[in-house]
This record gives structure tokens, C-alpha cells and sequence, in this order.
């Protein structure tokens, strides 16, 4: 299969294609993330005072509360500036190559948001099996009063692994591997390993990987068709805001939501039910984005 868009995110790549560079850089990445992660937490610790933080950690561990929310996703802009770092050293690459042209990947952003949000609509007026019919989670207007910032932050966490795996990985491995097979998987399936949380999913962690797997096929054909980062931002934008903000799971995560499901991710028995349907909608969801970007 041919991405002919594909060549405005791998050119950049090309003078820097080799192999040892991307393991490096990877290793980079990660180590300059986690270093970073851990002055980040122990900064939060000095914040708030001796007697607080033990219950703020735990709100941390869980994502059960509105700052427990914000502290962890407001983490990934450290992974952005880890990668804005590593690329610039190591690959003398700027962070902007990985959108490709501004212009573009935001009129493809927007198109594909356009198109999830009608999809999104047309979902929510359809029945809902009645084991997901999630209960209230934060207040109306307190919902309200946080959303501007639980957006920003959100984007903040999917630009930071957009950019991460579809970006710099994908990139990276394409100029210097021709084949799909090996620059749409190989990312995906480091994207779904990460994801394998035995200690949140419980017996579900290799589906929720799985999920997390698809997704990474999905985002990365997205990439290549359009030859820009937009339509999978918007993409993952759209699944983490309906899963983080307007209803998540109970148990964790769920801090900034309006709704909660009322299962957690690790109930074996609800997997049947909540499983086939969030496979149907990524399916739908990216459909719905190819077109957008065909138009």
C-alpha cells in the first residue's frame, strides 16, 4: 500500500534515519520523561503540606477527583518536552515537523472533529444496553467551570503521544523502512503494551491493550492518508474526551466526568456488554475520519 501524503512527515526524517538514532532516542525519551515525572510529584509533595499529601497522592493513583485529574494528565507536557529535546539533539529535527504544514493538519484537525462530533451526536441519541447507563459524576456547573481546562489538558496529553508514536516513531521508522507492516505496527503495538494495566483491568488488561492496539493501527493509517498529526489528534482528542470528561468508568479516571459507567474496568462480566461497543465506535469514529480527509 502506497501513502503518497505520507512523504511530508518522512522526509525530515530521512537525514536522521538511523536505526540506533530512533532506539537511543526512544531510551532518551523515556528516561528524560520519567526523571522529569519524578521532580514533577515530588514538587506537588513540597506544594501541599505533610498532612495533605498522602490523600492528594491517592487522588493521584485513582484520577478520583478533579486535581487528581489535572495532576496526571498535566504530566504529559513533560513527555513533549522530553521529545522536543531528544528530536532537537539527536535529530536535529524540529517539534513542528512532526504535525506537518501547520495550515494543513489543522484544516484536517477540524474536519475530522467536525465528522466525530456529528458521529458522536447521532451515538447518543441511540439506546444505550442498560448495563451502561452511567450515573452522575460532577455537578453540572462545576463540570462547566472546569471544562475549558480539562480540554486544554486533555489535548495536552493526546498531543504528547500523537507526537510520541505517530510523530517521531512512525516517522522515523518509515524513512528507514519502506513497508507499512513494520511503521503502522511497530508503533501500535508499543502504543498497546503501554497500555496493559493489570492493576487497573484487572483479567481485561490484554483486551484493554488490544483496544489500545487498534487504535494505534487506526491513528497511524489516519497519519499516513492525510500526511499530517491532525486527524489523529482529533481522533484521540474525541475518544479521551467522551472517555475522560463526559463519561468514564468507575473506580479510575474519572474525576473530571459528568457521567460514570457503573462498572469498573476490571469487571469481567461488563466486558461483554461495554466491549463490542467501544469497538463499534472506533471502528465508526475512524470511517468517519477517512472520509472527513477524502473530501
Amino acid at each position: 500500500m502506497r501513502y503518497a501524503a505520507h512523504d511530508v512527515l518522512i522526509e525530515p526524517a530521512r537525514p536522521s534515519a538511523q536505526l540506533w538514532r530512533l532506539v537511543l532516542g526512544a531510551a532518551l525519551i523515556v528516561a528524560c520523561f520519567f526523571a522529569m515525572g519524578y521532580s514533577y510529584f515530588n514538587i506537588l509533595a513540597e506544594i501541599v503540606t505533610e498532612d495533605h499529601w498522602p490523600s492528594l497522592a491517592d487522588e493521584i493513583d485513582h484520577g478520583s477527583t478533579p486535581r487528581g485529574m489535572i495532576a496526571i494528565l498535566g504530566i504529559f507536557g513533560l513527555l513533549t518536552l522530553s521529545l522536543l529535546v531528544v528530536i532537537n539533539v539527536l535529530h536535529q529535527r524540529r517539534l513542528r515537523s512532526l504535525f506537518g504544514p501547520p495550515a494543513k493538519a489543522a484544516q484536517d484537525f477540524t474536519r475530522v472533529m467536525v465528522a466525530l462530533c456529528a458521529l458522536g451526536t447521532l451515538l447518543w441519541l441511540l439506546p444505550e444496553p442498560e448495563a451502561m447507563t452511567p450515573t452522575p459524576g460532577l455537578p453540572i456547573l462545576r463540570w462547566l467551570s472546569l471544562l475549558p481546562v480539562s480540554l486544554i489538558l486533555v489535548m495536552l496529553q493526546i498531543s504528547a503521544e500523537e507526537l510520541a508514536f505517530r510523530g517521531y516513531l512512525q516517522s522515523q521508522l518509515a524513512a528507514r523502512f519502506n513497508h507499512p507492516l513494520v511503521w503502522i505496527t511497530l508503533p501500535a503495538l508499543i502504543f498497546g503494551i503501554l497500555h496493559y494495566d493489570v492493576e487497573t483491568a484487572g483479567a481485561n488488561a490484554p483486551v484493554m491493550a488490544l483496544s489500545a492496539f487498534v487504535f494505534g493501527l487506526a491513528a497511524a493509517d489516519l497519519t499516513a492518508r492525510s500526511g499530517t498529526l491532525g486527524p489523529a489528534l482529533a481522533l484521540h482528542f474525541a475518544i479521551n474526551v467522551s472517555a475522560l470528561l463526559i463519561t468514564a468508568s468507575m473506580g479510575r479516571n474519572f474525576g473530571l466526568a459528568l457521567q460514570i459507567y457503573p462498572f469498573t474496568l476490571d469487571d469481567t462480566v461488563a466486558r461483554a456488554t461495554w466491549l463490542p461497543y467501544d469497538f463499534l465506535m472506533l471502528l465508526c469514529a475512524w470511517l468517519a475520519a477517512r472520509l472527513a480527509i477524502t473530501r
